[in-house]
């Protein structure tokens, strides 16, 4: 940057634009803490451990006469190179077809997609919308329902005419429409699978949908605003990036980033003059909103709304079989950049709810129910009322889930909900590896978790000033590969508040570093990737691991190509490449057909031209199929 030049942060990630909006403290102390996790085998070396269930813990690396080695496959494909090419591969064998793009419509009569200029303002709320993410499928009454995240916009993509600039209330939104959850019905003919235009279940909720506001922190006076006195109902839905789906058949969506979407018409003024809330630092929320909002739409605005921003970073509950029904914001499951969220059942039939903070140096959390889940009762306040809990990781491969309470933070149990990195802050939970998908074994009681990056790990603390020690499931310094880590509950039981735990993998380039950076033993020149982010298992036991990472395909990354997807066999520890996407792209989002026979794939954000070839990128489902039409997962 030249002389009074600002510099272009529309490009920047969420995650920069936070560190350049609050820079992190330096910390220079870890050094002898990198050395010791880094230089001795013998702590990699007990956290790496394949095979699948507690009894595996501490068997260490395995080497080259392991049952690594030795296992047949399990995988019914060919693994696949990686790509650098603008358009999806996927093994012999399998074939792929596009399902819906951003901005094809849900109903008749609807303004068609304009290869110059995207969507109009009218058709915004009643297409496919931007940045497809997390999605889960239901079957209601022989229907075919899938429920999908937007998570965000790219102006410069959606307001072609303006260079990417919110100048208009209209531009506005244009780009709160395109953002929330899409809710439609497919369908299945011989030419493949499409939207089902007019279906009664096609739905899209946006920034500005009704919602109800539930649990614990309803009503409390930190939810309360002007057009809300009550704090129990507000508008919209953001950033919704990760998904989850309960036992009654209901869709979970999470909203994840949603601090830059607020700002402040006073920052023409002296920044440092400002009045900032509460809590405001640690969770991100500048005086510029990053779509400019505020200049257009006060809710936005926190000089004149400052409880607006407490009212999203919630898990919110969808029924995705009635259009008419109003989404719920679960207040008991915690506030703050929501991945995903994972629900199993305890042994006794409560409901857990594992849930991942995806910023750097931050936790990892779960929910369990009070009330038992009893299939055919009532669920409605399942998800109000129980406790959340949040994880602490020994070097000694041993963890415990810290209650988050009244007793053990010294907050009221409303503020615990609305500022809960805090609250995690004051038990001294683990900072972690930007903590994204969170994925239970339907076969056993293990779970495992993306930990897709941390360029501050041992370097800088958290936004809260905890510091992120190397060790423990975070054992890389300067982490710019990530890795999955994987507990095993004690007693098999979801609810149990201690666990074991190891690595599964340590992603990283074997062709480039020799040391812990190469990755663990399951990773090698045919199977390279970075940044876990996306994961689900399939009913066979698969994981199915997808990447937001860099794909420079240059230096420490050379040789992984574009972003990607692939399986992994939580016994043996194989891992292989099935899919790559177009360069510059996300690939994100999983679910299968209710005959399993497809596997719906999002694919965020292209670089290219993708998928049409035209001036806009769309981002896009596909559905992918063998050819012989047998199970796919």
């Amino acid at each position: 940057m030249t002389g009074n030049r600002q510099p272009d942060l529309s490009d920047l990630s969420f995650d920069e634009l936070d560190e350049h909006n609050f820079p992190r403290a330096e910390e220079n102390e870890f050094d002898r803490v990198v050395e010791r996790a880094i230089s001795r085998r013998g702590f990699l070396g007990g956290v790496l451990a394949f095979g699948s269930g507690a009894a595996v813990m501490g068997t260490g690396l395995l080497d080259s006469t392991s049952a690594l080695a030795q296992s047949a496959s399990r995988f019914a494909f060919t693994p696949i190179a990686a790509q650098t090419d603008g358009t999806v591969h996927v093994p012999e064998g399998y074939d792929w077809k596009l399902l819906a793009r951003w901005g094809d419509p849900y109903f008749s009569g609807v303004d068609a997609f304009d290869p110059e200029t995207g969507v109009s303002l009218e058709a915004s709320d009643k297409v496919f919308g931007e940045n497809t993410d997390g999605m889960e499928s239901f079957v209601y009454n022989g229907h075919q329902l899938l429920a999908i995240n937007h998570e965000y916009v790219n102006p410069k993509v959606n307001l072609p005419l303006t260079g990417g600039e919110t100048k208009t209330a209209e531009d506005a939104l244009k780009l709160q429409n395109m953002q929330g959850v899409s809710v439609i019905e497919i369908a299945e003919d011989e030419a493949g699978w499409s939207i089902v235009v007019d279906s009664p279940f096609n739905r899209r909720i946006h920034q500005n949908t009704p919602m109800k506001i539930s649990g614990p922190a309803a009503g409390h006076d930190l939810l309360k605003t002007e057009a809300d006195p009550s704090g129990t109902s507000s508008l919209g839905t953001m950033n919704n990036c990760g998904s989850g789906k309960t036992p009654w058949g209901t869709y979970l969506t999470c909203e994840e980033n949603f601090n830059t979407y607020f700002g402040t018409t006073e920052a023409s003024q002296d920044p440092k003059s400002i009045e900032r809330p509460f809590g405001y630092d640690r969770y991100g929320i500048a005086n510029e909103g990053r779509y400019g909002y505020e200049k257009f739409d006060p809710r936005f605005d926190f000089s004149k709304n400052p409880n607006e921003p407490n009212r999203f970073g919630w898990i919110i509950e969808i029924d995705p079989t009635n259009p008419d029904s109003t989404p719920v914001k679960r207040t008991a499951l915690g506030r703050f950049k929501h991945e995903n969220a994972e629900v199993v059942l305890s042994r006794d039939g409560r409901v857990v709810v594992y849930l991942g903070d995806d910023e750097r140096g931050e936790f990892l959390y779960k929910f369990v129910s009070n009330g038992i889940y009893v299939p055919g009762g009532p669920t409605d306040g399942l998800l109000d009322d129980g406790t959340l809990y949040v994880a602490k990781f020994n070097d000694d491969q041993s963890g415990e889930w810290l209650a988050l309470t009244p007793e053990t933070t010294g907050m009221p149990l409303a503020e615990i909900l609305v500022y809960s990195r805090i609250a995690a802050s004051k038990v001294g939970a683990t900072t972690m590896d930007r903590p994204e998908w969170v994925a239970a074994n339907p076969h056993a009681v293990e779970v495992y978790c993306c930990l897709t990056n941390n360029k501050n790990r041992g370097v800088k603390t958290n936004a809260g000033g905890d510091e992120t020690p190397v060790g423990g499931p975070n054992p890389r310094e300067t982490n710019k590969y990530g890795q999955i880590v994987r507990w095993f509950p004690h007693g098999d039981d979801h609810a149990a508040q201690t666990f074991d735990w190891d690595l599964y993998v340590m992603a990283g380039n074997p062709t480039v570093h020799k040391d812990a950076y190469a990755g663990s033993e399951n990773v090698n020149e045919g199977n390279l990737f970075n940044s876990p982010d996306g994961m689900a298992f399939d009913t066979s036991g698969i994981v199915w691991i997808q990447t937001d990472g860099d794909d420079s395909n240059e230096g420490d990354f050379a040789g992984m190509g574009n972003n990607q997807m692939l399986a992994g066999d939580p016994v043996t520890g194989e891992i292989a490449r099935f899919l790559t996407g177009p360069n510059g792209c996300e690939v994100t989002g999983l679910c299968w057909s209710a005959d399993r026979r497809t596997m719906f794939v999002g694919i965020q954000h292209p670089g290219s031209n993708w998928p049409d070839g035209g001036k806009l990128t769309r981002s896009s489902v596909i559905a992918i199929k063998r050819s012989d039409n047998g199970l796919v997962g």
